[in-house]
């Protein structure tokens, strides 16, 4: 019989990125006790967008 495991995740740039933003939207409290999935459409677009407007400001600061 297989034990149920999961396999840790390797955290990345986008991940810290987008608990950081989840913060200050306020919604970190929302994500740690319900997951990602708790989050509507209109909150999770908000923070994918903020997401890729910093890593294009990160692309030109380079």
């Amino acid at each position: 019989m297989a034990k149920n495991r999961k396999k840790k995740k390797i955290e990345t740039l986008e991940d810290k990125m987008k608990y950081e933003i989840a913060a200050e939207l306020g919604l970190l409290d929302k994500v740690t006790s319900e997951g990602w999935g708790s989050l509507t459409a209109k909150e999770t677009g908000r923070i994918g967008g903020i997401i890729t407007v910093r890593k294009k400001k990160m692309k030109k600061e380079l």
